[in-house]
């Protein structure tokens, strides 16, 4: 394998859309060691930390969305458009990729009509059951779409579309912890059921509002709760907590950095119902309450969460009926062995493994046709 290979990724901005990209781009360094790859980011987001945290050079640009509220400042965010495109440009002039990944964001957008432009075959990846806007506007461009859904022929030319599933965190498989280790590592009793409640990287308001609202019915359960509030809700709800004392059967954190510890330790998870995240159940086999966020692009998180929840593979709770139910429910359900194994084998039937691999297969594939 003496082919130099050289591929451009780009998108961002959520977790959701950087594991998929710094998993793909693992996924072809392992087949072509010598593979050169250039991340392009949208500068302010996390990709920005993230990527080169995996050990991947990024290049920012200064793209960021429409302001739906205020016209006015859309003058500036169209300069921000033009001027992230002659960057685009500028950096694929320099590295000469032979292929390009978009994997949704707003730095796919520029970096990837502008690869088209100039000949480099494109590939888009989209995580969600409905597609974004950029991979929708760049899907005519592609030479290949890989998704993780049925149906997507709605949104993208049906030839195009190759089901592959999402790339997941590699770490979250790999975990050599047995379940009691992992219990143990988060000051738990390994002989109680246990729940996980995640909100995404940053956390989520009505998650933790749920969990803050029913502190008594935890306390008083048989139950033990990991609850990760998020850093950006991290300090108002250690505040809260230091009224009363403390709930031996919780463990609250900012961050989880040992995702893979958390997910083994748990016999449920609440969680947002982002695509990533979904896929990793879906591979773990992880009984789960979704909570879709009502704040993304064209609800796309309880579209994702239907797809689940109309095979009998997840448990659903709207966002503003969350501070209500969805403690009630999770406890109710984590003590139920039947319920918790029906939800496994259900959700383990939609994992769609080795998705990187197959998804850097045909990213080499455009590279190599392209002399």
């Amino acid at each position: 394998m003496d082919q130099n290979i050289r591929v451009i990724i780009s998108g961002g901005g959520t977790g959701g859309h950087i594991f998929p990209a710094v998993s793909i781009a693992n996924a072809i360094k392992a087949k072509y060691p010598d593979a050169e790859i250039q991340f392009v980011g949208a500068l302010g987001r996390m990709e920005m930390q993230r990527v080169p945290a995996a050990g991947y050079k990024i290049e920012g640009l200064p793209i960021c969305g429409f302001d739906r509220k205020n016209m006015l400042r859309n003058i500036v965010v169209l300069y921000k458009i033009w001027k992230s495109q002659r960057m685009a440009r500028n950096i694929i002039k320099r590295f000469k990729p032979m292929a390009a990944v978009g994997v949704g964001g707003y730095a796919s957008g520029p970096t990837l009509n502008e690869c088209a432009k100039m000949g480099i075959p494109c590939l888009i990846q989209e995580q969600n059951s409905y597609a974004g806007v950029t991979n929708k506007l760049l899907a005519k461009k592609a030479e290949k779409i890989c998704v993780a859904y049925d149906g997507m022929e709605r949104f993208f030319p049906k030839e195009k579309i190759l089901k592959t599933g999402n790339p997941v965190r590699q770490a979250l498989l790999e975990t050599t912890m047995t379940k009691e280790e992992a219990i143990k590592s988060f000051g738990l009793q390994p002989d109680k059921k246990t729940i996980l409640i995640v909100g995404g990287s940053l956390g989520a308001r009505t998650v933790n509002e749920s969990v803050l609202q029913h502190l008594d019915e935890i306390e008083s359960s048989d139950v033990q709760v990991i609850w990760q509030t998020g850093k950006y809700y991290n300090a108002s709800i250690m505040e809260q907590l230091k009224s009363r004392k403390p709930i031996t059967n919780l463990h609250v954190t900012d961050f989880i950095s040992d995702m893979g510890a958390a997910y083994k330790a748990a016999d449920l998870v609440i969680s947002r119902a982002g695509a990533s995240s979904i896929s990793e159940f879906c591979l773990i086999g992880k009984p789960v309450i979704l909570v879709p966020s009502p704040n993304v692009a064209e609800d796309h998180q309880t579209k994702n969460a239907m797809a689940l929840v109309n095979k009998d593979a997840a448990l659903y709770v709207k966002d503003v009926e969350a501070p209500a139910k969805v403690m009630e429910l999770a406890l109710n359900t984590v003590t139920d062995d039947a319920r918790l194994e029906s939800l496994s084998k259900n959700i383990k039937k939609l994992a769609l493994p080795d998705s990187a691999d197959i998804i850097a297969d045909e990213v080499i594939k455009l590279a190599l046709g392209k002399k």
